[in-house]
C-alpha cells in the first residue's frame, strides 16, 4: 500500500456502554485484507471468498464474532457486548495499520457534503419523529436548494426575494437550534398554585411531588417530553414569595434563574384565590410568559384578573389547550414538509454572508 494511500478505518457503531452485541465497521482500501489477517472462519474458508452479505462466524484473535462484508470495502464484525471485547478488537485492529474514528467523525469523512453530515449525526440525536423529518429534509437538499435559490435571486439583481428568503430562513434558527436539543419551559408561580400538578398533567405521569402545604418544591424538578412533536424539558420550581425561609429562599432563586434562561415561562395561578398584588407582580416581571389560570374545577374568586388559560391540572380539563398554546409559542411558524431549516452555526453564517453579498451587489 503506497504510504500516502488513507488507511482503513474503524469506527464503533454501536452506542458505548454494556449490551447483547457491539458492531464495529472496517472500512477503506485494504481493510478486508487486514481483518482476513486476524479472522478464523469457522467454515475454514477465506474470508475474501465469501459472497457478500453472509454472515461468517469465526474467531477473531480470541474472540468469537460473526462477520459480514457489506461489499466494497466495508466489512462488519459484531461481537459479545460490553467495553471491554470492542476495545480488544479496536486496539488489534489500530495495531494492525487501521485509524480508530468516532463515528460523527467517520459520518463527516464520508460526507463531502457538510450540511448532510451535519443532518446525519443530528439525526442520531433527535428525539421526535417531527423534528428528525425536518432533519431528513435537510439530509435531500432542502437547505441546499435554498441557498442555491436565494444566490440565483441576487445574481438576478432580485434583491426583494433574496431578502425575504434569507429573513424567512434567520426566523427559523432558533428551531434549527432545537431539533436536537429541548425547548426549556419553565413552571412558575406562588406557593401552591397547582405547579406540580400542572407538570404532571403534561407529563401524563406522576414526576413531582403535589401537597398542600407550600414550599413543597424546593429545587427544580425537571423532566424531558415532547410537545405537539416538539422535544421539550418541562422544569417545575419553587413558589415565588417574599417571605420564603432560608431554605426555602435557594429554591426560589434557582427557580428565579431557570426563568431568566428559559425559553417560555408559564405562570401558573389560582383561579379559586382572589387576585392580589403578589399575582400581579408576576406578570409584570415576565410580560412575555404564558398566563395559566388553574384549578377551574374549583368556585372563582370575585375580581378581575388578567386574560389566560383556564385549567384544572386535577382533572385534565384545560391540559389539551395549553398543550397546544405552549407549541404555538415555540414555533409559532412550523415549516411544511420540505422546508428548508438552518440548524448548525454554518447555516446561520451562510445566511449572514448572504445578507452582506445582497447589500453590497444592491449599493
Amino acid at each position: 500500500m503506497p504510504p500516502d494511500f488513507p488507511a482503513p478505518t474503524v469506527v464503533r457503531l454501536t452506542p458505548p456502554g454494556r449490551g447483547a452485541i457491539a458492531s464495529v465497521r472496517v472500512e477503506g482500501a485494504g481493510g478486508v485484507e487486514i481483518v482476513q489477517s486476524l479472522f478464523h472462519a469457522r467454515d475454514g474458508m477465506p474470508l475474501i471468498e465469501h459472497p457478500a452479505d453472509r454472515l461468517i462466524l469465526g474467531r477473531f484473535e480470541a474472540e468469537e464474532i460473526v462477520i459480514r462484508l457489506s461489499g466494497g470495502d466495508a466489512i462488519d464484525l459484531h461481537c459479545h457486548g460490553g467495553t471491554a471485547a470492542v476495545e480488544r478488537i479496536e486496539e488489534t485492529l489500530e495495531s494492525a495499520g487501521c485509524r480508530r474514528m468516532n463515528w460523527r467523525d467517520s459520518t463527516a469523512e464520508r460526507h463531502a457534503n457538510p450540511t448532510e453530515a451535519a443532518a446525519v449525526t443530528a439525526l442520531a440525536d433527535a428525539r421526535t419523529e417531527r423534528t428528525a423529518a425536518i432533519l431528513l429534509d435537510q439530509l435531500n437538499g432542502a437547505w441546499d436548494r435554498a441557498v442555491a435559490a436565494i444566490r440565483g435571486a441576487i445574481g438576478r439583481d432580485d434583491f426583494a426575494t433574496a431578502r425575504q428568503s434569507i429573513d424567512a430562513l434567520a426566523a427559523r434558527a432558533k428551531l434549527g437550534k432545537h431539533l436536537v436539543k429541548p425547548w426549556s419551559v419553565v413552571l412558575a408561580g406562588r406557593p401552591n398554585v397547582g405547579k406540580s400538578s400542572t407538570l404532571n398533567a403534561l407529563a401524563g405521569y406522576r414526576r413531582a411531588i403535589v401537597h398542600h402545604a407550600p414550599g413543597t418544591t424546593r429545587d427544580a424538578v425537571t423532566l424531558t417530553t415532547a410537545i405537539d412533536g416538539w422535544p421539550v424539558e418541562l422544569c417545575d420550581t419553587a413558589g415565588l414569595r417574599a417571605d420564603a425561609e432560608p431554605i426555602e429562599r435557594a429554591g426560589v432563586e434557582l427557580a428565579r434563574t431557570r426563568l431568566r434562561q428559559a425559553d417560555l415561562c408559564v405562570l401558573i395561578f389560582d383561579r379559586s384565590a382572589p387576585w392580589s398584588e403578589a399575582d400581579r407582580s408576576l406578570p409584570a416581571a415576565w410580560p412575555d410568559a404564558l398566563l395559566v389560570h388553574n384549578k377551574s374545577d374549583l368556585a372563582a374568586a370575585s375580581g378581575a384578573r388578567p386574560p389566560g388559560l383556564s385549567l384544572s391540572a386535577l382533572t385534565g380539563e384545560g391540559v389539551p389547550s395549553l398543550i397546544e398554546a405552549i407549541s404555538a409559542r415555540l414555533v409559532p411558524d412550523p415549516p411544511a414538509p420540505g422546508d428548508a431549516v438552518p440548524f448548525t452555526p454554518d447555516h446561520i453564517e451562510t445566511l449572514r454572508k448572504l445578507a452582506e453579498s445582497c447589500n453590497a451587489r444592491q449599493g
